[in-house]
């Protein structure tokens, strides 16, 4: 948190710095137009050259000292968004809010695991990670926390998180970038909608009248001027109103053309100015220089060809002023070149494309990471291997205060599969969560909330949390039957790491404590690791059965000074303290 301090008070001097530069070539700008039009109005007035010549150089000072409040305008908005980038991760820090977005678009129900952890939502893992900015990132983000990847991948997303970690200063500019670039859906959807888009090329016969109709108005000019012949008037005044009547007929294909693309030149040249930000750094591990190395095509850099489009796109915009449409098409035909050229550089670059945006959002998932990393270095990377073995030392949820959250020792070798007990309150759903979270961000190369790790990747299946589907007309048993199937079914492919959580309880005991040991036994014949937590103490005596693969564990509960007492510490064996009746009697129920 000390570095995220030092980093606000420097931004804020710089910003501070920034605005007194800002203001005083505004002022200057407005003095030296001011200036400039008072000494035309002289040079009116008194026909002395000196005003003249006065007049013009402080227009063309205006002109630099609109580049440089362009400029200034630009830092300064970048320094106040790493200001703000700073002080969010502060607040995030001293857990008073969440100042991120949290993908609550992508919630999926149906999902093996998605909902049941908390992935999406308010106060979600997605929430707490997400440091993006554009679409593109936030959609790669939230695709890769719902899969996990093959060894060798996590693998090279460790060493990429690693190294990410101590470029702070690179991460936080690229990220202030992405914020910057003010990014949406739409618009993603909108540059790949024209991407894909099937554009006739120009006709050989349309190719060349755009060159030569321009050429014939330019030449009668230069040949009025030369003869005075007002005769050439007319045909100048054809020529116009040639050049006008067919940009007429390819209006409606350029309104076609850039349609639904209302500032996608701004957004293109922000997503430019990212891709600007990976090629000028210098990489190491072997995924940023994949990555990287995407971004050079046809002997150029990507942020070249990005910044060709955006240009293209901010032209082919003059078509919505009437009059720039108008003087402009009708002496030089302009969009019509501008269409050409845009035409021209889809056939060319369609194919890469999506390529480059893609890489913007694997940079962007890739910082997310290094950013929880970096803010967690107690985490650590889990050590793989394909012995399904599996265990955490000191395993606790990542999104729990720090100062009070409670570690836990466990090992899934020689044992595969946990019967959990416990008291209600004592720990047991929040723990089944943090092997979930965990397995998870291990199996995408992330830090996992441990001082030790060691992993076998494998799909997450989870049956913890699920709600009455009113809309599809089901019920709670329904639903949790349906969740069942699709563990079993997905066990029929390949073994996975498998959490219940008291499960069948929309039915009587007797079915449930049966079910249940059925259900046991069926996924540990499939071969599945993990955990199920239960209150039926019948369903523990299943491990006299399966001695080698199934273990009892638990949660305690102590009454202390007439309070319940709750140490969310894993033990060996069957839970024996109960809690639910004293509370009842404590609380007047019983």
């Amino acid at each position: 948190m000390e570095e995220y301090k030092k980093k606000v008070s420097s931004y804020s001097d710089a910003l501070s710095a920034i605005n007194k530069k800002y203001n005083s070539i505004s002022l200057l700008r407005l003095l030296s137009i001011v200036f400039s039009l008072v000494l035309s109005y002289y040079y009116l007035k008194t026909d002395a050259s000196v005003y003249l010549i006065s007049a013009f150089l402080l227009f063309i000072g205006f002109i630099v000292l609109m580049r440089i409040h362009s400029k200034l305008s630009f830092k300064k908005k970048l320094t106040e968004t790493l200001l703000k980038i700073n002080k969010n991760e502060i607040t995030f820090l001293k857990r008073e809010k969440l100042p991120f977005e949290n993908g609550q678009e992508f919630i999926d129900f149906h999902h093996p695991y998605a909902y049941d952890l908390d992935i999406f939502g308010e106060h979600s893992l997605f929430q707490s990670l997400n440091r993006t900015g554009t679409f593109v990132g936030k959609k790669t983000l939230a695709n890769q926390l719902l899969y996990n990847l093959p060894n060798n991948e996590i693998t090279q997303n460790q060493d990429a998180i690693h190294e990410l970690q101590s470029k702070l200063d690179w991460r936080q500019e690229f990220q202030a970038l992405a914020i910057l670039g003010q990014d949406t859906k739409e618009a993603y959807q909108a540059l790949l909608n024209w991407k894909d888009g099937k554009s006739a090329p120009f006709s050989k016969v349309m190719s060349l009248l755009i060159y030569v109709l321009p050429a014939i108005f330019g030449a009668l000019v230069i040949a009025y001027f030369v003869t005075s012949n007002l005769s050439l008037l007319s045909y100048i005044t054809f020529v116009f109103v040639l050049n006008t009547t067919i940009l007429g007929m390819f209006f409606k294909r350029i309104q076609t053309e850039i349609a639904k693309a209302e500032n996608i030149d701004k957004i293109i040249k922000q997503y430019g100015l990212l891709v600007k930000e990976i090629e000028n750094e210098t990489f190491k591990s072997e995924k940023l220089i994949t990555l990287q190395n995407k971004l050079i095509y046809k002997n150029a850099k990507a942020s070249v060809h990005l910044k060709q489009l955006s240009e293209l796109f901010s032209n082919m915009d003059t078509i919505n002023n009437f009059v720039t449409a108008l003087l402009f098409n009708g002496i030089f035909l302009f969009n019509l070149h501008v269409l050409k050229n845009l035409l021209n550089w889809k056939t060319s670059h369609a194919a890469v494309l999506e390529e480059w945006l893609n890489v913007i959002g694997e940079f962007e998932t890739l910082n997310s990471l290094a950013n929880f990393s970096h803010n967690n270095q107690d985490f650590v990377f889990p050590e793989l291997n394909n012995d399904f073995k599996i265990g955490f030392s000191n395993l606790s949820h990542p999104l729990l205060n720090p100062d009070t959250r409670v570690g836990n020792e466990v090992q899934f070798f020689p044992e595969s599969f946990m019967i959990l007990t416990g008291s209600n309150m004592s720990g047991k759903s929040t723990f089944l969560r943090s092997l979930g979270i965990n397995m998870v961000l291990g199996g995408i190369g992330s830090v996992v909330c441990a001082n030790k790790a060691a992993m076998h990747p494998l799909p997450v299946l989870v049956s913890m949390r699920l709600s009455d589907s009113l809309s599809d007309s089901e019920s709670y048993f329904f639903a949790e039957i349906k969740r069942l199937k699709q563990i079993m079914d997905a066990l029929e492919d390949k073994p996975a790491f498998v959490l219940l959580d008291e499960i069948l309880r929309g039915t009587n005991s007797d079915d449930k404590r049966n079910g249940t040991i059925e259900v046991v036994k069926k996924v540990i014949a499939k071969k599945a690791i993990g955990a199920i937590a239960t209150h039926d103490i019948e369903v523990c005596l299943t491990t006299n059965d399966y001695p080698e693969i199934l273990t009892n564990q638990c949660f305690e509960v102590e009454i202390k000074n007439n309070e319940l007492h709750f140490d969310y510490k894993l033990r060996e064996g069957i839970c024996k303290n109960k809690s639910a009746t004293f509370l009842m009697q404590k609380m007047g129920v019983i």
